[in-house]
């Protein structure tokens, strides 16, 4: 019954946790995102620079722990850093959970968001299997036998394990959950539905009697259907507490506007542009790969030269700090503003390059594997 448990046990745990760190190391800039909101939280924001390095480290260290679990390499030792990590991710979840601080903890990235409360429901049943495997660590057998086979093993599982990591934040995730994904149409991301449910709320008042100083909560259709209201002696003292019973439709980008430096909203006039665009997405010019940038810079102008095709730059960065970044690289594409949430899921890059046509996304590239202009023009540009 032991050797049962434990087995299951271990299966379930190796296989989550390489799932887990898989599915962040995919994107690691997603993920360094969500720890800079935690080292915001616990004001440790000197480390915000190193987020991205703690991120590709943390899904490696998951994705090595699992795999050495169901592989039964050093058995004791992982089963030490299985229980402290989950001893420490249930901390983070249960904390997020209890004071609203952080509202998705990034568990599985996007591609399976988790409310707080079900990241610590998640992590407290891997907490008991974890002790399971922590309290008969010394019945599990390894299953290679052989010492120089078990190190290569091991060697592999780091090499692969951060490999990802390293590989997705140089280029892009490979698989990508983003609602700015290939292929998606952006303008019916952003779309309402006529039909579409909106939020139900609820309000509360409290009442108080002026001849008897009687106080009661009531809500707004108690308010309305018992038409107190009309009764003279009854009084709203206090604000009115409204919360949310239910949320109604909300799409995939609700969050994007984009502006010119005077505050013009020009979101519909770019992304309906029925031709091919490219737009250039940098949402921090000051940390910004400068070469990067002039590279597509060179690209755009030769875009402009061949087929008329438009250029933009999108950037968080103020107007003033966009200007004097334009006239230090001699850039010649045009400059809209749009806030950072957003551009950083556009392109996990900065800068990163998208082409769009008609509000569809064709293709986008990280600033280390752009396209030369000769293959945005045989595969795009140039009518067949």
């Amino acid at each position: 019954m032991k050797k049962t448990v434990l087995t299951i046990s271990r299966l379930l745990v190796g296989f989550l946790f390489i799932f887990s760190g898989l599915i962040k190391a995919n994107d690691p800039l997603g993920f360094g995102y969500k720890l800079q909101e935690y080292f915001e939280v616990f004001h440790i924001t000197f480390l915000n620079d190193a987020a991205t390095g703690i991120a590709i480290f943390l899904c490696a260290l998951e994705m090595i722990l699992g795999a050495a679990l169901l592989l039964g390499i050093k058995p004791k030792k992982v089963a030490w850093g299985l229980l402290l990590l989950i001893v420490f991710f249930t901390f983070l979840t249960f904390y997020s959970a209890a004071f609203d601080v952080v509202r998705t903890c990034g568990c599985f990235g996007d591609a399976i968001p988790l409310t707080p409360w079900q990241s610590f429901s998640k992590d407290l049943i891997l907490l008991v299997l974890i002790v399971i495997i922590f309290i008969y660590r010394g019945l599990i057998k390894p299953l290679i036998h052989s010492k120089k086979a078990e190190q290569l093993a091991l060697l592999v599982i780091v090499f692969v394990s951060f490999g990802v990591g390293i590989y997705t934040y140089n280029y892009l995730p490979v698989m990508d959950f983003l609602p700015y994904k290939v292929n998606a149409n952006l303008l019916k991301e952003m779309e309402i539905p006529k039909d579409a449910a909106p939020d139900e709320f609820q309000t509360t008042y409290t009442l108080k009697n002026k001849k008897t100083s009687e106080t009661k909560k009531m809500t707004d259709k108690e308010y309305l259907k018992t038409e107190i209201w009309k009764d003279d002696n009854w009084e709203i003292v206090g604000q009115p507490e409204t919360v949310l019973l239910k949320k109604g439709f909300e799409p995939k980008i609700r969050d994007l506007k984009i502006t010119d430096s005077q505050g013009t909203d020009y979101t519909h006039e770019l992304l309906e542009n029925p031709y091919y665009n490219l737009v250039i997405v940098a949402y921090d010019l000051n940390h910004t790969d400068a070469e990067a940038v002039r590279k597509m810079n060179a690209l755009a102008i030769n875009a402009v030269d061949g087929y008329n095709i438009r250029t933009v730059l999108l950037t968080s960065n103020s107007a003033q700090s966009a200007d004097a970044f334009a006239k230090e690289n001699k850039l010649v594409t045009e400059i809209f503003y749009a806030d950072g949430v957003p551009l950083k899921s556009m392109v996990r890059a900065n800068p990163g390059l998208m082409l769009m046509k008609n509000g569809v996304v064709i293709n986008k590239w990280h600033y280390h594997s752009l396209p030369s202009y000769n293959d945005l023009e045989s595969k795009y540009f140039r009518e067949k």
